[in-house]
This record gives structure tokens, C-alpha cells and sequence, in this order.
């Protein structure tokens, strides 16, 4: 336990730290391992369900196929929160830091409490739009209803998450995934295989689970804020309103959070491409999926690390050195990811089977297996593409460039993964093979493309900060014009 607090109080309250001088590896671990729980959180869910009900697995995959993608709506803040937050501690700015907490915190709880009314009450819709397979429905709706139904607990965790990890405080989130995936795989057991099994709740029992280990966890994290942080959240900061700090962060946030937007939308036609194609193939994606996250994950911790670094070295105006770390980050992040994909290949016969060994999918699990594999192969070229993605976009965006990740994104997924999706993997024949090479060539074609405006520099002079410089003293000239 002591070193749990030295770890988490490491720095005093009131002092940030020299995160342009911290380790990327002191960074990235926490988030590694808080991207590895929360990737977990939610698969617990789908293997627990793997060897109770295959049916209840296709439902929810397709039920957090739509909660990912409305997720979104609230991350256009959430993302935009840590490259201001991180461009202004850069700079040394901090009179306006709990003015930012409080709006993205008050903003997102007020916009996902309406998308948690449009979950519940329209998670049919939903659902038959995704052409999911009725005999899916019940589980998906109920599934949807009660995860989606609270789906503003996730959004206010999600803000603090981004706030935590832009004062450098990463080992915060590591900390509540891990008391989240605690609370929820104990849920799962005592619905799916404990005492309560009795109640027959199922794909429910394991929602109502997931929704209670969130509710802790935004427990924890508001602790954390309140101790460790150094800033406030309250209603007195809205008063008067801060429109100017709104209109940055949705000016910032809403070209951010574009080219997930855009990413999402495509899963879900890639999605309704797949649910056409038969529960082998449904089954051997959500399995898939689940194993090929594991390959970016390295990736993943350190571009997020990366982007916390090059926030604040571009708020100090250190363009050079935000360069040099981005280079940096990229050989290892290409090499690592790539041998972990090769490595998940490999053990693919036995991973797969891990999803496949119950007698009630006896007969599915040699199919699911070789077509996983085929998928998976795929996977390998599809990291490189993924991995360039992650680091320099992410970097773009906390350099303040986040326009042309977003256009890149729309084109390149529309007419690679959807368009060369249908093409490959329905019209041609390929299946979900087909499908899985649309997907590799959209995230390579976009990888070079991006590595190549980094190294341009194109990104340098957008910090988000010398802009507001430039909006406050052309205010503070005007009003010291003499009155005619």
C-alpha cells in the first residue's frame, strides 16, 4: 500500500512536474496497463458469456459496436480537455485550468444523460438498423439498455481520465481500471456461474455488473481530483458562463474527435457487412478483434504518452523537441507491435480455441478457428498502418493540427474500408477475409500519409495557446482604443 501512494503522490499537489523532461516509459506504463484493464472490462464481459450463452456473445458485440460509436459524441470535449489542458500547463498558464475542468466535466454529463435517453428508450431502432439478428435481440436490448442507460457515468470517467493523464498523473486511471475489473469479472461470476445464475439475467446481469464497477470507478476518480490535483471543479466557474473556453475546446475537439467519429461510423456498415455473413463470421470478428487489440496496446500507451509530452513541449514553444520524441517513439512502436502481432499469429490455434472449447459451439469452433487465423495474418500488415496512425495523429492533434487527420480519415476509411469492404468481402466473395484487407489498406494508406506531413512540419505554429495570446491582446487593444 505504500508504494501504491508513493506512486500516485510522487509529485506535491500543486506542482505538475517537468512532464517535457519525464520518461515516456514512466508515462506509458500506467496507461498500458490502463488500456490492457479497460480493454479487458469490457471483453470479461464477452468471455465470461463465451461459455454460457454463444448467442448472448453475438449480442453483445453488436449492442457495444453502437454504445462505442455514441460514446463518441462526448469524447469531442473529453480529447479537446487534454490538449488545452496540457498546452496551457506547457506554457505555465494556469489561471484558466478549473474554469476547463468544470466546463468539459458539466458539458459532457449534460449531453450523455440526453444520449442515455435516446439509448434506452431507441435501442431497437438501433439494433434493427445494425440488421441484428433477432434471435440477438432480447440479450442486445437489455445488454444496451442498462449499459447505454448509464452511459453518463462512462462520459464523466472518460473526462477525468483525460484530465488525470494531461497533469502527467497516469498511474490515476491505471488504478480505478483496475478496481473496475475486479468489481466487474466478481459481477459476471455471480450471474452467469455464482448465486445469483438462479435469476437467469444473463447478457443483463453481466450489463448490470459492468454499470456498477463504473460507478465506483467515478467514485474514485472525483477522490483522486479532489487530493491530488491541483484545480477545482464547481458550478462557480460558470458563472458568467465561459463561452470563450467552450467555443475553443468544441473548435478543437470537434475536428479531434472527427476522425473517430468517422472511424466508428465505418465499423458499424463494416458490422452490418459481417451479420450477413453468419455467425461464424460474426463470432470469429468480436474474437478477433479481442486478439488483435492486444497487438496495439504497446502502441497505444506510448502515443498517449507521446501526446501528453508533445502538448506541453508545444505549449513552451519547443517544436524541435516534439519532433524528435514523436521519431523516437515511432522506430520502437513499429518494432514491438509488429513482433506482438506476428506472436499473436502464431499462437492463434490455441488463443481462438480459448473462445471455442464449449460443447455448444462444438461444431463452429474448427471454422471459427481457421478463418481467425486467415484474419489474424492480415493483422500483421494492418499494425504497421495502425501503429503510425496512433503515434502521429494523436501528436498532430496535441500539436494543434486537427483538421487534416480528419479529412484524411473520411476518405480513406469511406473509400477503403467501406467501399473496398463491400467490394472484397461481398460482392467479390472473400468474406470477412475480403473485409479484413479493406481494413489493413485503409490504416497503411493513412500511416504514410501522416508520417509524411509530420515530417514536413506543417503541424509547428498551431498551438492552441499562442492563439489565445493573439485573441487577448487584440481584445485588450481594442479596449484601449480611445472612445470617439
Amino acid at each position: 500500500m505504500s508504494r501504491l501512494s508513493a506512486l500516485i503522490s510522487d509529485k506535491p499537489k500543486n506542482d505538475t512536474g517537468d512532464i517535457i523532461n519525464t520518461s515516456v516509459f514512466r508515462l506509458a506504463w500506467p496507461i498500458f496497463v490502463q488500456a490492457l484493464l479497460s480493454m479487458l472490462l469490457g471483453y470479461a464481459d464477452t468471455l465470461m458469456l463465451s461459455g454460457y450463452d454463444q448467442t448472448a456473445v453475438g449480442a453483445i458485440g453488436n449492442a457495444n459496436q453502437i454504445l462505442g460509436f455514441l460514446t463518441l459524441a462526448f469524447t469531442v470535449i473529453s480529447s479537446a480537455s487534454g490538449v488545452v489542458v496540457a498546452q496551457y500547463l506547457g506554457a505555465g498558464q494556469k489561471n484558466k485550468i478549473s474554469q476547463i475542468y468544470t466546463v468539459c466535466v458539466s458539458f459532457n454529463f449534460l449531453l450523455s444523460l440526453i444520449i442515455s435517453a435516446i439509448v434506452y428508450l431507441g435501442s431497437d431502432v438501433l439494433m434493427h438498423l445494425l440488421h441484428t439478428p433477432a434471435e440477438m435481440m432480447n440479450d442486445a436490448r437489455n445488454y444496451m439498455r442498462i449499459v447505454g442507460g448509464f452511459i453518463f457515468i462512462h462520459a464523466v470517467l472518460d473526462t477525468m481520465s483525460r484530465i488525470f493523464q494531461s497533469n502527467g498523473k497516469t498511474v490515476f486511471g491505471m488504478v480505478i481500471s483496475l478496481g473496475m475489473n475486479i468489481i466487474n469479472v466478481a459481477g459476471n461470476y455471480l450471474f452467469l456461474y455464482g448465486p445469483l445464475r438462479s435469476l437467469g439475467l444473463g447478457a443483463s446481469g453481466v450489463a448490470v455488473s459492468t454499470t456498477f464497477s463504473r460507478v465506483i470507478g467515478l467514485c474514485a476518480a472525483f477522490v483522486f481530483f479532489a487530493v491530488f490535483i491541483d484545480g477545482h471543479i464547481s458550478v462557480k466557474y460558470l458563472k458568467p458562463f465561459p463561452k470563450d473556453i467552450l467555443k475553443t475546446l468544441l473548435k478543437l475537439g470537434i475536428p479531434t474527435a472527427g476522425e473517430n467519429i468517422s472511424y466508428n461510423i465505418s465499423q458499424l456498415f463494416v458490422t452490418g457487412f459481417v451479420n450477413t455473413l453468419g455467425i461464424v463470421a460474426i463470432n470469429t470478428k468480436i474474437y478477433a478483434n479481442i486478439l488483435s487489440n492486444f497487438a496495439y496496446l504497446y502502441s497505444l500507451s506510448v502515443a498517449m504518452a507521446t501526446t501528453i509530452i508533445v502538448g506541453h513541449a508545444v505549449g513552451a514553444g519547443n517544436y524541435d523537441f516534439a519532433y524528435r520524441r514523436v521519431n523516437k517513439t515511432m522506430r520502437s512502436a513499429l518494432i514491438v507491435s509488429a513482433c506482438i502481432a506476428c506472436l499473436n499469429f502464431l499462437l492463434s490455434p490455441l488463443t481462438l480455441g480459448l473462445f471455442t472449447s464449449g460443447a455448444e459451439i462444438a461444431g463452429l469452433g474448427p471454422q471459427i478457428v481457421s478463418l481467425g487465423r486467415k484474419v489474424l495474418f492480415i493483422g500483421i500488415f494492418l499494425e504497421f498502418g495502425r501503429t503510425s496512425n496512433l503515434v502521429i495523429i494523436n501528436s498532430l492533434k496535441a500539436s494543434g493540427d486537427v483538421r487534416f487527420p480528419t479529412y484524411l480519415g473520411i476518405v480513406a476509411m469511406w473509400s477503403c474500408t467501406v467501399a473496398g469492404g463491400y467490394i472484397l468481402g461481398i460482392v467479390c466473395g472473400f468474406g470477412l477475409v475480403g473485409i479484413w484487407i479493406a481494413l489493413a489498406a485503409d490504416e497503411i494508406i493513412r500511416g504514410i500519409v501522416v508520417a509524411i506531413r509530420w515530417k514536413r512540419g506543417t503541424w509547428r505554429g498551431k498551438s492552441v495557446v499562442q492563439k489565445q495570446k493573439q485573441e487577448d491582446l487584440t481584445e485588450n487593444a481594442a479596449d484601449a482604443l480611445p472612445a470617439e
